[in-house]
């Protein structure tokens, strides 16, 4: 039977996806639209279903109830379409030690069945796109990690995928081997490939996602730009740093902090509190400190990051609504207090 393939605006529009194991629910009504050409970054805690989902995309694992279309096959009436459709590279690079990166390339045509001489030119081409021609005769035992991630993106790019999945790409590499793998994927998302990419590296999202999902619990909580996601916290994050334990609770009672426990390890105690960035509302969350009694804290500002949205959905988690004095994602008086010990422990 022949299957009708939909050219729409999205490579991927998912419907209420939904996926249990062991009676307990992993995915929990997941709905998603990604443009065609665009980065998109999922985000979540461990545990969150990110692999669930992207499993699922890929036509690994089945879901339990929902529908999906990627590049206009459906998911589960076309699962054949779905995989000629896309491509996936996983957190450690699939390449052979032993072979050289040109013959790596040149394996994985074969196994596509590419015809010999269209194999060679399109190796010879993408071992220029991905900045490899001179290390292609070198066995890949002696390439650095940011080379091998990149062969392993040549070799996902053999036959030029409508949707890339990359988790973790960047894991285990040095900063400037990240940096030179961000331009690759930029350079992807320029030639008209949707990129989902789950990544721990909240910088790595900010820096490539046209749009980013948080997950958590099975749920999408929010989603949006990352400049969309960072304004909703407010225009600056003030920092507080409390050299005392009691102080320090004082402050996080007052200010209605949704994390408990935020300690350093540098002996000092830190609160970050989301505001509008006006010398009125600093002076008015200076003044409610100091009606608490507690010791005058060292304050120093930022602007949000994608760290302090992360955290601020993460930690008020397990709060009910009243924690909040609203719903679990509203920010309380002077917006939400993170946890930067705890961020980094997320990562």
């Amino acid at each position: 039977m022949a299957h009708t393939v939909l050219r729409m605006p999205y490579t991927v529009i998912a419907e209420d996806l939904r996926k249990a194991f062991g009676g307990r629910p992993v995915l929990d009504g997941v709905d998603l639209a990604i443009e065609r050409g665009s980065v998109f970054a999922l985000l979540g805690p461990n545990g969150a279903g990110k692999t669930t989902l992207v499993k699922i995309l890929a036509t690994l694992t089945r879901p339990d109830a929902g529908r999906a279309t990627i590049a206009g096959h459906d998911l589960l009436e076309d699962p054949d379409g779905v995989k000629r459709a896309i491509s996936l590279t996983g957190q450690y690079a699939a390449v052979d030690d032993v072979l050289t990166g040109r013959e790596n390339l040149e394996m994985m045509a074969g196994l596509l069945h590419l015809p010999r001489r269209t194999a060679r030119a399109r190796v010879t081409e993408l071992l220029a796109e991905f900045d490899l021609t001179d290390a292609q005769h070198r066995r890949v035992k002696t390439y650095s990690g940011g080379m091998r991630r990149r062969l392993d993106l040549a070799a996902s790019m053999i036959e030029s995928p409508e949707l890339l999945f990359l988790d973790e790409p960047t894991t285990g590499l040095d900063p400037r081997s990240r940096e030179q793998l961000w331009g690759t994927v930029r350079h992807l998302g320029e030639q008209g490939v949707t990129i989902l990419l789950t990544t721990q590296y909240l910088e790595e999202a900010d820096q490539l996602a046209d749009t980013v999902a948080m997950l958590r619990d099975g749920r999408i909580v929010a989603q949006g730009t990352p400049e969309e996601l960072k304004a909703s916290l407010g225009t600056e994050i003030v920092r507080l740093r409390f050299a005392e334990p009691g102080d320090y609770r004082a402050a996080r009672g007052a200010l209605r902090a949704l994390d408990a426990d935020a300690e350093t390890g540098d002996d000092e105690l830190i609160l970050d509190v989301a505001t509008d960035g006006t010398a009125a509302c600093l002076r008015e969350l200076l003044e409610t400190l100091a009606a608490t009694g507690a010791a005058t804290p060292r304050v120093s500002t930022h602007r949000p990051s994608l760290d302090d949205v992360f955290m601020s959905l993460t930690a008020s988690a397990n709060l009910p609504p009243s924690a909040t004095g609203g719903s679990a994602h509203s920010p309380g008086r002077f917006g939400r207090v993170a946890n930067p010990a705890r961020m980094e422990n997320a990562r």
